[in-house]
């Protein structure tokens, strides 16, 4: 499997899949109301939010596109430390919301209707998607760097799977419980954001902004094949690769990369965990 298909797949899964999860909450709870009509507000914000992320897809291909050089290491970098950045606050506000989501999304829903605003529960459709898709393309975007077709197709899959568990989705989507489902993804997105943090050193390190101070703590890549291929486990060969868009694995990384991977694995990993911890305690308080 071509390296960055599986890493787009999984990022545009558990994304879509977050969308699909509010998206889902809204339209079981207007099916619950008898309020059919107001699918169509539903759908009119998911439409518009499709059409916005897709803008935002093209201007970052547009940016990215004129640069090359120093300047593509530095739109490199910062896109993803960016995108890490997002991420984990994505992580922490799951964290906080995960228990109370579902009466909050109702109370919106019953607001709007209360106030005769309508357009409430597009907005609430257009924000659930959008989010998630400016997500997506910052994620993407630092993959489709090194390979746009592979990035594209894992993207396509990710979407299909989808949108085919999406009836099984919304029929259980009362029995799903919000609060878990967040809880265990979060370990995956500390993995992707992790993994971004370090790529966006490397980059960092490659254009002289941040020193590598050690450019190679280790150097454990294999020796390039006679034929010129790269082995499995090297970063850039066929399992390797796959690691390293996933998790930011790097067979030769400078200190300053090792010190910004392990850096942000300990404090989310102490914070995030504090934040769990807490609401167990206030669970069994209550």
């Amino acid at each position: 499997m071509p390296a960055n298909i599986l890493p787009s797949f999984i990022i545009t899964f558990r994304e879509a899949l977050e969308a699909a999860l509010i998206i889902g909450i809204i339209a079981a709870y207007i099916s619950k109301l008898g309020r059919k009509d107001l699918k169509f507000y539903l759908a009119a914000g998911i439409i518009a939010a499709v059409i916005a992320s897709a803008g935002v897809a093209l201007v970052f291909k547009a940016v990215y596109g004129g640069l090359e050089g120093t300047s593509e290491q530095l739109f490199g970098g910062a896109a993803d430390l960016i995108a890490a950045a997002v991420l984990t606050y994505m992580i922490f506000w799951m964290a906080g919301s995960s228990k109370k989501i579902k009466g909050e999304i109702q109370e919106k829903i019953d607001l709007s209707i209360s106030k005769g605003e309508m357009l409430g529960i597009a907005m609430m459709s257009f924000i659930a998607v959008f989010r998630e898709g400016v997500e997506t393309v910052l994620f993407l975007g630092t993959l489709a760097i090194s390979s746009t077709a592979d990035t594209l197709e894992g993207f396509a899959l990710g979407v299909l799977v989808i949108v085919l568990l999406s009836d099984v989705m919304f029929s259980g989507i009362y029995r799903l419980d919000p609060g878990r489902f967040f809880k265990y993804t979060s370990i995956l997105l500390i993995l992707f954001s992790a993994g971004m943090i370090a790529s966006g050193v490397n980059d960092l390190n490659d254009a002289g902004i941040i020193p590598p101070i050690i450019e190679h703590v280790w150097n454990i890549n294999p020796p390039v094949n006679a034929d010129g291929s790269f082995p499995l486990f090297h970063e850039n060969g066929a399992i390797g690769s796959v690691l390293k868009s996933l998790i930011g694995y790097s067979g030769a990384p400078s200190l300053t990369e090792v010190i910004a991977y392990l850096g942000y694995w300990v404090i989310i990993g102490i914070l995030i965990s504090r934040t769990y911890a807490g609401q167990q305690v206030m669970k069994h308080g209550s």
